[in-house]
């Protein structure tokens, strides 16, 4: 009798231990994370483009979205318009200047879960060298089991940003910024 108590209270205890957040890395070797950006040209047409490489971790807790977090590090020299020269006047000190500041960085503050998957991400965004507070509104597009034996995670989100609040010496706006992250569960 004394055995099936303990069974019986073992069985409980793990039946109701809580769940905690699991941790991903975002797959940039498998090219299945990007920024994309779209930007005003001199008032003339739509620029769009990505930065090619990033990098960072976020935790997800299914249970517990506030207690979620997410960081991101970008590469700004991999900065990625489709035109060279272009590119190279915007990495240039007229924009990124990406020789004083070859990171910019998004690390969140706030994870507010809105219902149906959609999520408010509030965070410290920093670029050329300013950091100013960032708000994404993201969707969780879905997670499972992948054909390598892994398990994973997407998200999707949309921001905006002022050129005029990074300190850029040429600015043209707003920069819209599509986001789609996905993580390899650690």
């Amino acid at each position: 009798m004394k055995k099936l108590i303990i069974a019986s209270a073992l069985l409980t205890a793990s039946l109701i231990t809580p769940t905690y957040a699991a941790n991903y890395t975002i797959d940039n070797k498998g090219a299945h994370a990007s920024i994309n950006f779209k930007a005003s040209h001199m008032g003339f047409s739509v620029l769009t483009g990505r930065f090619n490489k990033l990098s960072g971790s976020f935790s997800y807790d299914e249970t517990n979205i506030s207690a979620s977090k997410i960081s991101v590090d970008i590469d700004t020299s991999s900065l990625d318009s489709n035109h060279a020269e272009r590119d190279k006047h915007v990495r240039s000190a007229d924009f990124l200047d990406v020789s004083k500041f070859a990171t910019a960085k998004f690390v969140s503050t706030k994870i507010e879960d809105k219902g149906q998957g959609k999520l408010v991400i509030t965070g410290d965004f920093t670029l050329h060298g300013i950091t100013k507070p960032l708000q994404i509104d993201a969707l969780k597009v879905g997670e499972g089991k992948d054909p390598w034996g892994g398990y994973r995670l997407g998200f999707s989100g949309t921001a905006k940003i002022a050129m005029s609040d990074f300190g850029f010496k040429m600015d043209f706006g707003n920069v819209d910024l599509e986001l789609h992250i996905e993580g390899i569960r650690n």
